[in-house]
């Protein structure tokens, strides 16, 4: 039978350390489904599994894109099945992990036609971005697509951008678009599960992680990406912790501050994952506790194959 396991949740309620347990437990293989762990030159502020980890069972879609280059949920899901369905042409579950929901939702209800890229246009709007700035290009995005800009941020350089590139290439604002019938889903039998976490436990959680990331190197991993020429790549993507520890970097924030900042979003980003999967997520609840993950994998294992 070709059967997916997916294993969502908010940020750190312990999927990683279940999926691993889990993939080993049914032979298969991880495949990540996070939207900063697919980034080659993340590692420790994404919470990545560990390079042992990582050799020790099949792992897919884990550095996938390189900082800078253009990353969507629907990117995501084509990638992401194109992988699936090696691993299941080969007898192999694939185990998805992550707590990225819309690419969880792109794979499981299909795409909407990918509206066109017109990679020209595109650098003609970073650079017009770069000199007019972030309010005169939401502005004119506002002149041609009126919806798409009231539902983003003036600073949202990425999707302000798509949006522009999107109704200026092909004529068509991005609801219409998204109105377009879905193209068919992976063709397997899901099985979904939500890792859960009390939002108290949570917090405790969140703030020991953010001690160890930085103890592990979180400033020494930013401080090479920025030696490598990708520090700007790395401020627009707006990743949490990867911006605190720029900030340090730069002397606009001690380190103190930014681990409370880091904190602080972490916390928030929490909130938004869980209240995203309770409205759109079907799925079975699994409470997450880091020293039970082989239970948990088990218990799950057996409704997977039930």
């Amino acid at each position: 039978m070709r059967r997916l396991i997916a294993l969502a949740g908010a940020t750190a309620t312990g999927k990683t350390a279940i999926g691993e347990v889990l993939a080993e437990a049914v032979g298969g293989a991880v495949v990540c489904a996070d939207a900063r762990q697919v980034y080659r030159e993340l590692e420790i502020g994404t919470g990545k599994p560990t390079p042992a980890q990582r050799a020790a069972r099949p792992h897919a879609l884990f550095d996938l894109w390189s900082l800078g280059e253009r990353v969507s949920a629907g990117a995501w899901a084509r990638a992401a099945t194109e992988a699936c369905e090696r691993l299941l042409t080969a007898g192999v579950t694939p185990v998805l992990v992550g707590g990225s929901g819309l690419y969880v939702s792109a794979l499981e209800r299909g795409l909407h036609p990918e509206p066109p890229k017109d990679p020209a246009l595109r650098a003609e709007l970073e650079r017009e971005w770069t000199a007019t700035g972030a309010e005169a290009m939401h502005a004119r995005l506002a002149s041609l697509d009126r919806a798409a800009a009231a539902s983003l941020k003036a600073r949202d350089r990425q999707r302000v951008l798509r949006a522009l590139e999107i109704v200026s290439s092909s004529g068509h604002v991005l609801a219409w678009w998204r109105d377009r019938a879905r193209q068919s889903p992976l063709d397997a039998e899901w099985r979904t599960f939500e890792v859960t976490c009390a939002p108290a436990r949570l917090a405790e959680r969140i703030a020991a992680r953010t001690v160890t990331m930085w103890r592990e190197g979180l400033l020494d991993e930013v401080r090479g990406i920025v030696a490598a020429g990708k520090g700007p790549a790395l401020r627009r993507l707006g990743a949490i912790g990867y911006d605190e520890a720029l900030d340090v970097l730069e002397g606009t924030s001690t380190e103190a501050v930014a681990r409370e900042r880091m904190d602080q979003r972490t916390r928030q980003l929490a909130k938004r994952q869980r209240t995203w999967f309770r409205h759109q997520l079907r799925a079975t609840t699994v409470e997450g506790t880091l020293d039970e993950a082989g239970r948990i994998a088990a218990r799950i294992n057996r409704e997977a194959l039930g």
